[in-house]
């Protein structure tokens, strides 16, 4: 048996269900309508058309905002609606969410509903004011829920029945044996885009203009959003992924096409790798040094010249962006080493740009192995961005310092949080708690007693390294490790023992497993 054989029957994906994770139908999608307030969100929608009232849709300034943004001012257009915009709040100005400084500007437009993305949940005392100046809204969401739900005309966000129903789902998957099956939706880990991608197929089922199937051209978006938001890949997540793939192949969407063109992607190539190291950060890029609208005006280019501007502008901001990245993450380190034996990172410093600190906290977690949280101190006031992996949820550890902190929210592997400065060392003990009260288990692989065959140092600065090591009966794999400390760099002829993640390379058509170097000890 395979590695990859192994890897599935070791976490239960066998018989039909194998078939079905490597072969996912789209036609197995789940109903919107058993999505909580879906139902009303339609009836509005429907009265907004009758009436073609001024809609805003309020996005947000990453991916899984930007493409949830375009899929419903494309789906909208589809269906008729004449007056749709879109409010891509700015990450330096307005921050993350729904503000009241921002609804104040969208009622001033003549809008009287607001359709938000990938935002809204928590947004109570906005879509109160929002309600004074007689604009409705409607929340599409999937990050953390309210105990009480803000007075909005539907908050859907399947999170809530996480929340309402939790001895019901394993994972965010409905337990097979439950109750409630047919009655509350059966998948809570959509991304943004996928929640707003669920409302255009129940306006489907009421409106003219986009007929069943067509839809299926906005997966190219669906996809791009769910592999960078970094959901997990299971359900319709993965169909939605494995047909938007094949969408994306196709290159209809100038944007994209140009996107890929910048990136050195070739569309009939693409792959989930390429959205999230090839596209995603290109994308992202605008939001953190500018304005994401950059991205947005791309995403909507309807001529190739205009996209490809467009898309070289975002590839223009991304270098820059590396290299405030690159420094940041440089004195980052440093200020880790201090804390190196806390189950969790937590780091902070004056001039560390809150655009970019999330990238630097995945850097960390993957040099680190750790949760990992990085803030940039404003003042008083610090940001601060989260990236963690496997069961550790960033988003609860924040809710568990809710007391010592001004806001704060996100999901599982990515959150956001501001807090007094001076809570800095309050809040880093208390997520630290958090982690030991989990009482986690190791969920990595490893393979001991390997023979080192190979190594090969990469990287303009020789920090990276690929080891190609043997095991007992002869077969080899590739290892991977970037920024690597110096004991991974192991020499030819030694013994290693190996925690690693599973990945596939694909270079020059050839696909191979390979595997990202987490741990090494030498034997």
């Amino acid at each position: 048996m395979s590695l990859f054989e192994d890897i599935l029957t070791a976490r239960g994906i066998t018989g039909k269900v194998r078939d079905a994770f490597l072969n996912p139908s789209y036609d197995a999608r789940h109903d919107p309508f058993l999505l909580p307030d879906m139902q009303p969100a339609v009836d509005r929608l429907i009265v907004a058309l009758n009436n073609q009232e001024h809609i805003t849709i309020y996005g947000d300034y990453d991916i899984d905002g930007l493409t949830a943004t375009t899929v419903l001012l494309d789906s909208f257009e589809s269906f008729g609606f004449e007056k749709v915009d879109a409010f891509i709040p700015n990450r330096f100005v307005e921050g993350y969410g729904l503000t009241i400084d921002a609804v104040d500007k969208i009622a001033a437009t003549g809008a009287t509903l607001i359709v938000t993305v990938d935002c809204g949940s928590l947004s109570e005392k906005e879509i109160t004011h929002a309600g004074t100046l007689g604009v409705d809204i409607i929340v599409t969401d999937h990050h953390n829920v309210a105990p009480v739900q803000p007075p909005a005309v539907a908050v859907i966000n399947p999170k809530r029945f996480l929340q309402e129903y939790p001895e019901h789902y394993q994972k965010y998957l409905l337990k097979p044996d439950s109750a409630l099956a047919g009655k509350v939706y059966p998948f809570l880990d959509l991304a943004g885009v996928g929640v707003a991608f669920k409302l255009v197929q129940a306006l489907q089922t009421k409106l003219d203009g986009l007929a069943p199937g067509k839809e299926k051209w906005l997966l190219d978006l669906v996809a791009l959003g769910t592999v960078c938001d970094i959901v997990t890949l299971v359900d319709e997540n993965r169909a939605n992924v494995f047909w938007g793939l094949k969408v994306l192949a196709q290159a209809k969407r100038p944007g994209l096409r140009a996107l890929m063109a910048v990136a050195g992607v070739e569309p009939h190539m693409v792959n989930a790798r390429h959205l999230g190291f090839g596209l995603g950060p290109r994308m992202n890029a605008a939001g953190r040094l500018e304005t994401a609208q950059f991205s947005l005006d791309m995403l909507r280019a309807k001529e190739p010249m205009q996209a490809l501007e467009a898309a070289q502008k975002l590839d223009t901001m991304n270098i820059a962006r590396r290299a405030d990245q690159d420094k940041i993450f440089k004195e980052a380190i440093v200020q880790a080493e201090q804390f190196k034996n806390d189950n969790v990172l937590v780091v902070s410093s004056p001039g560390w740009s809150h655009g970019i600190i999330g990238i630097v906290a995945a850097k960390l977690l993957e040099k680190y192995k750790k949760p990992t949280y990085v803030l940039e101190e404003m003042g008083d006031e610090s940001k601060g961005s989260a990236r963690s992996y496997g069961d550790f949820s960033a988003a609860d550890a924040i809710r568990a310092a809710d007391d010592i902190i001004i806001k704060g929210g996100g999901h599982k592997l990515a959150a956001g949080v501001t807090m007094a400065t001076v809570n800095i060392p309050a809040f880093r003990q208390r997520v630290n708690e958090f982690y030991i009260q989990q009482k986690f288990v190791d969920q990595i692989l490893h393979a001991e007693e390997l023979l080192v065959i190979n190594q090969r140092k990469m990287g303009a600065e020789s920090q990276h390294v690929k080891l190609e090591l043997q095991d007992e009966s002869g077969k080899t794999m590739q290892f991977l490790a970037f920024s690597a400390p110096a004991h991974f760099f192991a020499e030819p002829g030694d013994r290693v023992t190996v925690w690693f993640q599973p990945t596939v390379n694909e270079w020059m058509g050839r696909r191979s497993v390979e595997g990202r170097l987490l741990h090494l000890e030498l034997r």
